[in-house]
């Protein structure tokens, strides 16, 4: 384990992916959601986004489990049918099995998502292949991890780059970047959560 003054550390690689399960973990909420999110049957299904990378964070610099996140990530991948109301008779079940929770948990198909994101964003994205290709177009590095029970209940770890800019202070967006303005805007409010990281804002 490599460290600096500030307290920040780099478990050896052979024990990232325990690390941040470990850290996903301790986040109570997090845990509920994996859980029911399991019971649910989704095909292809993990949580993901800030669940995951901000858990690390909050390991990291000592803060508790659940500080800075504002909803929980829940994404599938369905190339069945891809209509929104197929889609809504998914999530409109799923997301009452969490309206109990203080924190709301979304759920969105990834096989869908080019649709509306192209829309949004003017882009001309091709289809996802499985949720694991989905954590390969979001916006950095650094947010490409996500985090499932498997068959028999047990964490399982998604990280299609590798888990080298998740235990990295500095955040960066990737190249590609649609929507620099709403990235800005995100890592405006993420540095006053977490200022001991370096947020870089994208070119507008």
């Amino acid at each position: 384990m490599t460290g600096d003054a500030s307290g920040w550390t780099v478990p050896p690689e052979a024990d990232q992916s325990a690390f941040v399960i470990d850290a996903v973990m301790a986040d109570p909420l997090a845990r509920i959601v994996l859980e029911r999110a399991h019971g649910l049957d989704l095909p292809d299904w993990a949580l993901m986004a800030g669940a995951v990378y901000k858990a690390v964070w909050n390991v990291q610099t000592g803060r508790p489990g659940g500080h800075g996140i504002n909803d929980y990530d829940l994404g599938y991948f369905d190339a069945s049918d891809l209509g929104a109301a197929a889609e809504a008779a998914v999530v409109g079940p799923a997301e009452a099995r969490f309206a109990d929770l203080p924190v709301p948990v979304e759920v969105c198909n990834q096989a869908r998502v080019h649709i509306w994101f192209n829309e949004a964003y003017g882009t001309r994205r091709d289809p996802l292949v499985d949720t694991n290709d989905a954590l390969r177009h979001f916006a950095s590095l650094t947010h490409a991890v996500a985090i499932r029970l498997d068959g028999d209940g047990q964490p399982e770890l998604l990280a299609p780059f590798g888990l080298a800019a998740v235990f990295s202070r500095t955040i960066r967006p990737t190249p590609d970047l649609a929507g620099p303005e709403a990235w800005n805007r995100k890592i405006a409010e993420q540095s006053r959560l977490w200022p001991e990281l370096d947020f870089l804002a994208a070119p507008v």
